[in-house]
């Protein structure tokens, strides 16, 4: 159950609506949304998927980016509530993970093991076009959600959607088109350089991806073009992990 004050809410549906701005990052931006969801819900972990030109579904945003996790939302190509939710329009909501085998075997199976008890989806949508899905995991069986809760995150979902279309999709008409495809092009340049930072500096890759962001939020750049920097100049990665903060320095070091 959400138990968010009016301001919380007020304040997160603002971020969202913030999009019209010269230096706005797209990537960052779907991010943000997933650490919002998280918040609001305690869940343990939220995603992204976007849909590409052809309509297969694509990881590109997390609260948690483990191996594991992202294999979740890969095998929603083939099932699983994302999948559902994109198809149909509708949320998925309360969908008890110890009783989903017949409908999502893989994906069920998947997320148990990852110690996942519930899951919802709820569909990126713009009136009758649906562009992605929000996926929630969550640590208890049973009813997560009551209806006022699901009717709050389809609103999120609903405004992050505008968001990520408004700047210059939606006034021409072209819903998917350049920008969500850059969006997915540019993930994996992310993917590049995280893996690249975590191999040379023996670290795991969500730090990795931490201290990225944090580099190119503290020096007003742009995800993609640090992600880029950081492939092709080996003395941009140390730069990045010189900038870590000392908490991140200690949470990093301790056994």
């Amino acid at each position: 159950m959400i138990t968010a004050s009016v301001q919380q809410l007020a304040k997160i549906f603002v971020e969202i609506a913030d999009t019209l701005v010269d230096e706005f990052d797209v990537l960052d931006y779907m991010h943000m949304i997933t650490e919002r969801v998280a918040g609001l819900t305690g869940a343990p972990a939220v995603g992204m998927l976007l849909a590409d030109q052809s309509g297969r579904l694509e990881f590109v945003a997390g609260t948690d980016e483990n191996v594991t996790l992202v294999e979740l939302f890969v095998v929603q190509n083939g099932e699983g509530p994302c999948l559902d939710a994109f198809r149909t329009g509708e949320p998925v909501v309360n969908a008890d993970l110890g009783v989903a085998a017949a409908r999502w075997p893989r994906f069920a199976q998947l997320a148990a093991e990852a110690g996942y008890r519930s899951v919802h989806a709820f569909p990126m949508r713009l009136r009758r076009q649906v562009i992605g899905a929000l996926n929630v995991f969550g640590a208890n069986p049973g009813s997560d959600f009551g209806d006022d809760d699901t009717a709050l995150l389809q609103a999120l979902a609903d405004a992050a959607t505008i968001g990520l279309l408004q700047e210059r999709a939606v006034a021409r008409g072209d819903l998917l088109s350049e920008q969500l495809q850059s969006a997915l092009n540019s993930r994996v340049i992310i993917e590049q350089a995280k893996g690249a930072v975590a191999q040379a500096h023996g670290i795991g890759v969500d730090d990795a991806f931490k201290a990225i962001r944090d580099y190119a939020r503290r020096n007003n750049r742009k995800l993609t073009e640090v992600a880029n920097g950081i492939i092709t100049d080996p003395r941009l990665r140390q730069r990045v992990l010189a900038s870590r903060s000392p908490h991140q320095e200690a949470a990093h070091d301790r056994p």
